[in-house]
C-alpha cells in the first residue's frame, strides 16, 4: 500500500496492491472522499494497473461532481 499525491485535481490517493496468482488488483481510494476504485489484470503490468485505476478514479470523480 502506498500513499501518492494524485496531483492537484485528485489530492491524496491511497493504492492499494494485492496479488492473487498471476493477477494483481490495483485498488485507489480518494483520501477526501473515501471513493473506491480497482483494476484487475496480470501481475506483470503494475505500472499499467495503476495508471488505470487512477484513471478510473479521475471519471468516478468527475460523475459524482454537482
Amino acid at each position: 500500500m502506498s500513499i501518492s499525491d494524485g496531483g492537484p485535481e485528485l489530492g491524496e490517493v491511497i493504492v492499494e496492491l494485492t496479488r492473487n496468482g498471476p493477477y494483481l488488483k490495483c485498488s485507489a481510494i480518494h483520501v477526501a472522499t473515501g471513493v473506491v476504485v480497482s483494476a484487475i489484470g496480470p501481475a506483470t503490468e503494475r505500472v499499467g494497473l495503476e495508471r488505470i485505476a487512477i484513471g478510473k478514479l479521475k471519471r468516478a470523480l468527475a460523475a459524482r461532481a454537482p
